[in-house]
């Protein structure tokens, strides 16, 4: 039975991630270093990790296989788990597999050059929009879906 691992500690759409599980029935995981309030779902489990960098990220990469999804905007994890098996869905529903990952890390070492080359390069992405969360969504059921068919 697939799992949804939730790298909660910045995730804007756990509550839809939640009623995406409930209408499935499984087993739901937010991981994060503290600081989420506890789900009374009994789906919903919280897991709390130590307040280190990136250990919500180690713990979720040591978890998550074959079938899992894991909702994430860290993209050195979606490399890791993608690697494990498990299917990525970002905040704003783009899906991260095996066959876009790879140029997903690269564009993102060529942002993270170019920012660090011009300390005043303002900006940041676009703001989270309602499409977004409503793609989320769509694209969370259709991963769940297809993650049930193969297990």
């Amino acid at each position: 039975m697939p799992r949804i691992f939730i790298d909660a500690d910045a995730c804007p759409v756990k509550d839809e991630a939640e009623r995406v599980a409930t209408r499935h029935g499984v087993r739901m995981l937010m991981v994060s270093n503290g600081g989420i309030r506890p789900s009374a779902n009994p789906l919903v489990e919280s897991v709390f990790v130590s307040a280190g960098p990136d250990e919500a990220d180690k713990w979720i990469a040591e978890q998550a296989g074959p079938g899992d999804v894991v909702v994430t905007g860290d993209i050195p994890l979606a490399a890791k788990v993608i690697a494990a098996g498990a299917v990525v869905v970002k905040h704003n529903g783009e899906v991260l597999t095996g066959r876009n990952i790879g140029n997903v890390l690269a564009t993102r070492d060529l942002m993270q050059d170019l920012r660090s080359a011009d300390p005043f390069r303002q900006g940041g992405g676009r703001p989270f929009s309602k499409a977004d969360r409503s793609r989320f969504l769509e694209v969370l059921e259709h991963e769940l879906r297809a993650a049930k068919a193969l297990g």
